[in-house]
């Protein structure tokens, strides 16, 4: 039994009892002042903790020489914070004062505005054997249940990280990349695992408790893939190469030529592009997979929506051009521009301009940048940066202005969409009463309204591609929050390092070191 107290009303006075619970245990003085408070009864507090201290059950408590009136049994009731439970706590009725039946505990909770969920069986339960002082819980309210977001599981490898294999002698292999995912006729690409709903719940108050909003996706695709009836899986149509390009999927053959030159022209595919040779300048490769070049690019032009990987390097004659929606993996990268989304793997960069939407990496046994201007969204990390001869190089990592230009192009198109749907909707919605209401539209005017409908499902989707992309570009603009550089070896005097908004110029020769912003500068820490 657990401990409680009742208040005792004489023509003498009014006094306290202590009735003690299993093992002798009193109740807690602080909750006794309480009720007293709440129920308005004075008391002296001095005299009141004198007898607590006593712990002698056996005496009657003098509060005050007032005779009140009976005090009703009765209960305090708690809500929890989550509202998802209520809590009773009874204390017993005065000498004289009324017992609460079934029906004056709803009435309680309803004044508590405790409403769903009460537990009746609880209450007649205390009604049967009372506990006071005793918590009880009275009624739970239902959970939300979470729904979950659409998602979709790709059957083929994705990862865009993978990297040449590091020799122990300190070279780079450019062979044994493993970076085409091969797929055959028939083959499940993709699974889309549709989004599924919440349940709401409620809590003791009877408000409904909302699930959180789930994102619902879509299969996106090119040629030679098949979708299923049911919408839900992807599979190949033909016998090929399997590629994720901005979660896209891409199924394409592949294309082989000796070389790049006068005997083939400029070469524009859709699927992955093989030369077995050289790329000659002022020629350009473009296609929507991948770019392997085994022999050497000149000033010539690739671009590519997947990776580029060349295993002899680019002596572009300052004006070769590298743009690879993915990873650019070069032997070596000399005189030339080249522009990432994904990372730039290299044993050396010279006088070139690279911009990398991830890493930067020049680790190679005589790895250097030397010359030029590196730009990487994450890290770069190298043997050497700069050189004795003074070469003016620069260095960036961090935010990315490519991406912010980007965000802001993003966040005007959705106002401009927004405002023309808040044009375009009610003149929709006007068309729509005019029919219920009966009135007749000429073939002209219907076809007006149908336009119309087709231009808001058209902006409106417009908008939730904006918005998903727009979401991926603060990812990754988050990714560059831990920006840095790394040099293995040595950093030279006049190399110009920044992060994002801050920079240095070094004006000694450092070793072994990372370069990070902290407190708003670039400072030198160990690696």
């Amino acid at each position: 039994m657990n401990p409680y107290f009742q208040v005792i009303i004489h023509d003498s006075g009014t006094f306290l009892k202590l009735i003690p619970g299993t093992g002798g245990s009193l109740p807690s003085l602080q909750e006794t002042m309480n009720y007293l408070d709440v129920k308005k009864v004075t008391y002296d507090v001095g005299v009141l903790g004198a007898f607590f201290k006593q712990g002698d059950p056996e005496k009657l408590i003098p509060l005050n020489k007032t005779k009140m009136l009976p005090i009703a049994e009765g209960s305090i009731i708690r809500i929890s914070d989550d509202r998802l439970t209520a809590t009773a706590r009874f204390y017993p009725p005065s000498t004289g004062g009324r017992e609460l039946r079934l029906d004056d505990i709803y009435s309680e909770c309803r004044l508590a505005k405790v409403v769903s969920g009460v537990d009746e069986d609880v209450l007649k339960g205390f009604l049967a054997d009372k506990q006071y002082c005793t918590d009880y819980v009275i009624a739970k309210g239902t959970p939300v249940t979470e729904g979950s977001d659409a998602w979709i599981e790709y059957h083929f490898n994705t990862d865009n990280r993978i990297r040449p294999t590091l020799n122990e002698d300190g070279t780079v292999d450019f062979f044994n990349l493993n970076l085409v995912n091969h797929c055959s006729e028939g083959m499940v690409l993709a699974t889309l695992h549709p989004e599924v709903k919440g349940v709401a719940g409620r809590d003791v108050c009877g408000n409904e408790i909302p699930p959180r909003n789930v994102k619902p996706a879509h299969l996106s695709f090119g040629l030679n893939i098949e979708l299923s009836e049911d919408k839900l899986t992807i599979r190949s149509k033909v016998n090929g190469h399997v590629n994720l390009v901005g979660g896209k999927v891409f199924v394409s053959d592949v294309m082989q030529v000796v070389n790049v030159d006068n005997s083939t022209g400029n070469i524009e595919y859709d699927g992955n592009v093989v030369v077995e040779g050289n790329v000659n300048s002022n020629f350009s490769v473009k296609c929507k997979g991948d770019v392997e070049v085994r022999g050497v690019v000149e000033g010539a032009r690739i671009e590519a929506s997947g990776n580029i990987i060349l295993m002899r390097g680019i002596n572009g004659m300052s004006k070769g051009y590298l743009k690879a929606g993915g990873n650019i993996i070069a032997k070596f990268m000399e005189n030339c521009t080249a522009d990432a989304g994904g990372y730039v793997e290299t044993n050396s960069i010279l006088h070139s301009k690279v911009h990398a939407g991830t890493d930067i990496n020049v680790m190679s046994r005589k790895g250097f940048i030397t010359g030029g201007e590196v730009v990487a969204t994450g890290q770069v990390r190298v043997r050497t940066l700069g050189s004795t001869m003074g070469a003016d190089t620069r260095v960036t990592v961090g935010t990315d202005p490519t991406l912010l230009s980007r965000m802001g192009e993003l966040n005007k198109e959705m106002q401009d969409l927004q405002k023309n749907l808040k044009t375009m909707i009610p003149v929709l919605e006007g068309a729509k009463k005019k029919l219920a209401a009966g009135v007749k539209m000429t073939p002209d005017q219907v076809k007006q309204v149908q336009a119309l409908a087709a231009n808001i499902k058209a902006t409106q989707e417009k908008l939730v591609s904006d918005n998903a992309e727009l979401d991926e570009l603060k990812g990754r603009m988050e990714e560059g929050a831990n920006a840095s550089v790394s040099v293995s070896g040595e950093a030279y005097q006049g190399v110009v390092i920044s992060i994002s908004d801050v920079s240095m110029i070094l004006k000694d020769t450092v070793k072994y070191c990372r370069f990070v912003r902290e407190k708003g500068d670039v400072r030198i820490a160990a690696l």
